[in-house]
């Protein structure tokens, strides 16, 4: 099963493109509020590598960054496979 976890903080326009793509995908995903549990601030930064944006986004322990490079596994066709969503055949 996949896991996805997606750092946050409420009124961030990113945090909010980045939920309404995995929204759409049917994605389920565990929101990590940091601007609620401030520790979860700094779980962030060490999962990430040092990043102190949001949203920082994780799918099974694998950083994949932001709402701009989720967006772009999107675009590259290569979100559905880190998902594990099953793929059409050609």
């Amino acid at each position: 099963m996949t896991t996805v976890d997606i750092y946050s903080s409420a009124g961030c326009p990113y945090c909010v493109k980045a939920k309404q793509l995995l929204d759409k995908k049917n994605v389920s995903y565990n929101e990590l509020r940091v601007d609620q549990i401030p520790r979860l601030a700094e779980e962030a930064v060490q999962r990430s590598g040092g990043r102190r944006t949001v949203p920082q986004i994780f799918i099974n322990e694998t950083h994949v960054g932001g709402c701009d490079e989720l967006y772009s596994l999107e675009k590259a066709g290569r979100l559905d496979g880190l998902l594990g969503m099953n793929q059409k055949p050609n």
